[in-house]
């Protein structure tokens, strides 16, 4: 993705999802991915997809197991 592409991608998401804690972290190296990050924490990528003129972007979110909070028991069944 070009400059231009993530900024105005980093805009349109914070203005979405109502923060300025979204960042879009360009690539070190040419053709690795954008990474999307809340804050400093990292929590997905952003592809450019260019289908016979059409432009899109798709943006992953990666939710690690570790960091979900444990489950809550389920509830008990109500006999009648």
């Amino acid at each position: 993705m070009k400059p231009t592409d993530i900024a105005r991608v980093q805009t349109y998401l914070r203005k979405l999802l109502g923060t300025d804690s979204i960042n879009l972290i360009p690539p070190a190296k040419p053709g690795l991915s954008v990474e999307f990050a809340v804050g400093d924490e990292v929590i997905g990528t952003v592809h450019r997809d260019d289908d016979e003129g059409e432009v899109s972007y798709a943006v992953q979110l990666i939710v690690l197991d570790e960091d979900l909070p444990k489950a809550a028991p389920a509830p008990k069944a109500v006999r009648r």
